[in-house]
Order: structure tokens, then sequence, then C-alpha cells
């Protein structure tokens, strides 16, 4: 529907002009967040477990540390109004003195095709605003970034958080770059960086564009650089424009379909049949058709299995504990297939695990 149109509908009711208006204005009314799981509700992975080395505490979002620091990370409950989960960070070991090459960070990585429209690397481009809610038992100025897919071309950005332990809500705006390369196809568009303990030679002044590679302010607080300290963040937003906009809430659907072009798991409950042979792969190993995966994925993803606890129904009237493995034949397909005896007969394959589960069987991984 056009603005011309919406307007006329209102009648003689002028109430609301102004608020469609600035609707109208501020650019997209939806799919204008660039971040996926910018409320941290996905975590196919730990299902709200905490992970203790570098990896995803939720979809789409990877903790890294490469300092001498140790930390937990995970899916927290502890939200601000309107939220339901958040990203928490948790400094176990401090690393009160960083060397210069030394680093922690949370990070999510946006894909050139959902950036594109921004006209970055261009005389058009368009300014940028980040905006997200945070807490953290430390004080003070704290640091951010974000850089290219060549790593040539960063804006450092600073937040201040006043109060410990306290919701706060914070928006930056940054002017787009008319240089430098950006990315517009399925890799990686623009990576958007929160430093949590960053060492000077990843950090650069705060505001502006800087040729090089980096990841934080200089100066900024170190949540690793102190024993016990947390960090957490939710409802993070980047968009268009030069204002922030409420935080888009997309369905549960929506959010899981996004983050699974980019991770996908399979669950098996325990003692459930997942799948049937047609025929043999390489001998004796029994090959099942062709699998479709949830999403076309963002590239031919890389599969691990999970689970050594698969059966097969064998020739003999029994399930046989077997070994499972997977072949992905493109970004929307896969087949699986498993050690077997050579009956030539078809077979069905099962979650021979215990416990009441759901049980992961495999992953497929295409993050950027």
């Amino acid at each position: 529907m056009s603005r011309a149109r919406d307007l006329a509908n209102l009648g003689a009711d002028t109430t609301n002009l102004e608020d469609i208006s600035s609707a109208y204005s501020a650019g997209a009314l939806s799919n204008r967040n660039k971040i996926i799981n910018g409320a941290m509700t996905i975590d196919q992975r730990n299902a709200g477990a905490a992970i203790t080395t570098s990896g995803a505490p939720v979809d789409r979002w990877t903790v890294t540390n490469a300092s001498d620091a140790a930390f937990s990370a995970q899916q927290d409950s502890v939200v601000p109004a309107g939220f339901t989960k958040s990203l928490k960070f948790t400094t176990t070991t401090a690393d009160a003195s960083l060397g210069a090459s030394q680093y922690a960070i949370a990070r999510q990585g946006i894909e050139g095709y959902n950036i594109a429209d921004l006209s970055w690397g261009t005389a058009s481009a368009k300014p940028i605003t980040i905006s997200f809610w945070v807490r953290s038992s430390l004080t003070g100025t704290f640091g951010a970034a974000m850089h290219n897919i060549d790593f040539n071309r960063s804006f450092a950005f600073t937040y201040s958080i006043s109060l410990a332990n306290t919701w706060e809500y914070k928006s930056v705006t940054i002017a787009g770059d008319t240089t430098g390369t950006w990315n517009t196809t399925n890799s990686v568009g623009i990576q958007l960086y929160f430093g949590l303990g960053v060492g000077t030679d990843f950090s650069v002044s705060a505001g502006s564009w800087a040729a090089g590679g980096y990841l934080s302010a200089t100066g900024a607080v170190s949540v690793i650089g102190t024993l016990n300290a947390t960090w957490q963040i939710t409802g993070v937003q980047l968009e268009a424009g030069d204002t922030a906009t409420p935080f888009e809430h997309r369905s549960f659907g929506q959010e899981l379909a996004l983050c699974q072009r980019y991770f996908q798991q399979f669950d098996v409950f325990p003692g459930v049949t997942f799948a049937s042979f047609i025929g043999y792969y390489g001998g004796t190993n029994a090959l099942s058709p062709v699998q479709r995966l949830s999403v076309p994925m963002r590239a031919s993803p890389t599969v691990s299995i999970l689970n050594s606890s698969v059966q097969y129904y064998s020739f003999a009237g029994a399930w046989t504990d077997t070994t499972l493995f997977a072949s992905v034949i493109s970004n929307e397909v896969y087949y699986i297939y498993c050690t077997s005896d050579a009956d030539g007969r078809s077979k069905l394959m099962r979650n021979g695990s215990s416990g009441v589960g759901p049980n992961p069987i495999a992953s497929f991984s295409a993050e950027l």
C-alpha cells in the first residue's frame, strides 16, 4: 500500500499523520534489522548451556578468546523489559595485562547480500545506526568496531555504561564508508564486534573510518581484565539510516529459519527411526535417499556427526550398533550412510541413545 493511500484511508482522522510520516521516512517497516538473532532467542547448539571455549553461545553470535583469560558464555534469562533472552559473558580467569595482539570479542558476521542496499564503497554510501541493550558489572567506556571482509577498512565506536548491573539502552550512528571494498554476495559483508578486552594491535581511535582491521576502540574497558566480571547484551539492531527505530521483533519461526541459513542441527528422540536405506555405498555401507535441509543454506555446509549411538535393523532381525556418516551434495541436500551387513536388503536406522532426549545426530554449518 502506498503512503498516499495510507493517508487517504485515514479519512477525517488526522491524529496519526505525524506517526505515519515518521515511520515512512525512517525506512523499511519490516526486515530493517540486518542482525539475525539480535534478541538471542535461538540457541540450536547448546539449549542454554554455557560454552567455555571460543564458539557460538547462541546462534549467529560467536565469542572468541585469544588471551590468557578464561570465560563462560551462554544464553541468559536476565533481560530488559520486552525481551526474554540475552547473551551473557562471564570472566572466570582474568587477564589484566593483555598482550598487544590478544583479545576477547563477541561477534556477528553479516552476509554481503544483506548489506548491498547500503552502497558502501561508493559516493552514495548510506549511514547506519546500531542500537542495543547492555548490562555489565563494570562501568566506564566500552568499545566496539566493524570492518570489511578484507580487514582493511574499520570503524571503532564507544558506548558508556553508567550503572553496574543495570540494563541501559545505547544507539550509535555511523556514516557509510565511501571507500574500500564491501562484499555484496554470500560471504562476509560486515563484521560487527563488541570488544571484551582488546590489545593495542587491534584497537584504534573511535569515531572515524580507518585503514586496517580493528576490533575495538582504544582505551575501552576490558571485561576479561576483572575476575567474575559480567557483560550482557540483547536487542541488537543494525539498520540503514541515522535514527534508531524500535527493535524489530520477528516471530520465533522466522528467526529460526534465518539462523538455519547458517547452521542447522538434526535432533532425534531416543528409539526413534530417522532414516531408511535403499542401497549400498562403498561396499557394505547402507545408503539413504537424498535428505533435504530445513532451509537452503548460505553455501554448501560442513557436516559433523554428533551421535555415535545409532543402530540399523539388520537382516537377522535385530538392532545393531553402527557408525553414521553424512555427505553434502549442495547447500540444499545431503545423504547419510552407515556401516552395515551386506545382505542387499533395505534397512532402518534409529537413535540408539537412552534417556528422554532429543539427542543431536548431525549438524550442518555454513557460518560466516
